[in-house]
């Protein structure tokens, strides 16, 4: 049978409406099982993050003092100082030593650790040591929070130093009322993501030597001082706040007024707190999760936290 060129061109759209129709099929077909599959790592990505921003928040405990000798039915009123945090399992923590002058002349210094189920515990912490020219301190808990039934966790610690540009976030707690604050009422958080903008030097204290801090892109608020800085990819603490950066000085946040919005705040490099951890023979822990021997040199630190050969 002789077929003419009308029939040859349609069966051949036919036959290529056939194909593109099983094509288009194969690719909503694979489109389905892509589509749940990115949205399962988007939300995969989302929760490892927030995993880390609790994690990081665990770790954190506002510096007080209690105003009352028993608790009342909402706790102890207490006076709010700042920010310390763990650094390892052992119960030590790091702030910034201003916090603590309150308590220069006498006085017991405490913290708030969370508990699963039951309020904020009240908690003694002893002065380890205190490096007044670099404005940092270490703390101990005791008891440990985490030989017992406390909601707490430790940071790591960042050997490299915070650069120009490098996106930062800086995590703090502090009592939903300044003025009334009480033990069993649940702490606020602040997050303040933002950049590290330049190193200046200054006099953290007045006996000593300069020092250098670096500039964050955010102001920083009442209340954060001892905080934090973390690394926004590692997730490791590269400083500690120190306070408002203001005519070229870093003032304590515990005695600024109101600033500008637009003022930048100031953080303590962690190489300062690291160089007291080791001096003091205390352990902590690199981004790797390895503790970090107190007696490895500063600075000669792998990624991993192992000394390099």
């Amino acid at each position: 049978m002789r077929l003419n060129f009308r029939e040859v061109r349609s069966r051949e759209t036919v036959g290529t409406t056939g194909l593109a129709a099983a094509v288009l099929l194969a690719a909503s077909i694979l489109a389905c099982a892509l589509i749940p599959f990115g949205a399962r790592s988007a939300q995969a990505q989302a929760n490892s993050a927030d995993i880390v921003a609790d994690t990081a928040t665990a770790a954190l405990c506002p510096v007080v003092y209690p105003d009352d000798q028993t608790p009342a039915a909402r706790g102890y009123h207490y006076t709010f100082f700042g920010n310390a945090f763990f650094i390892n399992d052992e119960g030590y923590l790091l702030t910034v030593a201003h916090v603590l002058e309150t308590f220069r002349d006498g006085g017991q210094a405490y913290i708030l650790v969370g508990r699963p189920d039951a309020p904020a515990r009240l908690l003694k912490v002893s002065v380890i040591a205190k490096d007044a020219q670099h404005d940092v301190a270490i703390l101990r808990a005791s008891p440990n929070p985490f030989a017992g039934k406390h909601n707490v966790s430790f940071v790591t610690l960042s050997p490299e130093p915070a650069v120009q540009g490098q996106a930062v976030l800086a995590l703090s707690l502090h009592p939903r009322k300044l003025q009334n604050a009480q033990s069993f009422e649940e702490q606020s958080e602040d997050s303040s993501p933002g950049t590290v903008l330049s190193y200046e030097s200054t006099r953290l204290d007045k006996d000593s030597p300069a020092a250098e801090v670096f500039l964050l892109s955010h102001p920083v608020v009442k209340g954060q001082s001892g905080s934090p800085v973390l690394a926004a990819d590692s997730h490791a603490a590269v400083g500690l706040v120190e306070g408002l950066w203001l005519r070229g000085t870093p003032l304590p946040l515990a005695k600024s007024a109101p600033a500008p919005s637009n003022t930048p705040g100031a953080a303590i490099p962690m190489r300062y707190a690291i160089a007291l951890l080791e001096k003091q023979g205390v352990a902590w822990h690199s981004a790797a999760s390895s503790a970090v021997s107190p007696a490895s040199p500063i600075g000669s630190q792998t990624g991993d936290g192992r000394p390099k050969p």
